[in-house]
């Protein structure tokens, strides 16, 4: 089974326009997701300790994806946002809860991807910072 990592903690850099999430659990590579708005592109880093995926899905892809995502009992996540080879797989929860796992195949044999979840409130930030239209 997955181990999805808690981001319950959101901060914002209004120079350079990047949004973080953090926990706020003792953890010796803390999990951080960072995103930017670039034109028509939000780049994403996902990073845990010295490693990182970074993707650049399409903005208006990512926001449609978050406005009309509904929880599915028995899925975890239920839309991707990428191509074939490096996408963001999300999902939501009936809490409210926002699944995001940044994955980067490598090919059929395998792929490497992380598993983070954003508590009600890191989402809400997330979705009055792009914005997303509920």
């Amino acid at each position: 089974m997955r181990n999805f990592q808690l981001l319950d903690t959101m901060s914002e850099d209004k120079t350079s326009g990047i949004i973080t999430f953090t926990t706020t659990y003792d953890a010796t590579a803390r999990p951080t997701l960072a995103m930017r708005r670039e034109g028509g592109y939000i780049a994403i880093s996902a990073s845990y300790g010295p490693f990182e995926i970074a993707l650049r899905p399409r903005f208006q892809e990512l926001s449609r994806v978050l406005a009309r995502l509904q929880p599915v009992e028995g899925l975890q996540t239920t839309r991707q946002i990428g191509t074939g080879q490096a996408y963001l797989a999300v999902g939501l929860r009936a809490d409210g809860m926002l699944l995001l796992r940044p994955t980067i195949v490598a090919d059929a044999t395998g792929h490497i991807g992380f598993n983070l979840i954003l508590n009600q409130e890191s989402r809400s930030a997330l979705f009055e910072w792009l914005p997303v239209t509920e």
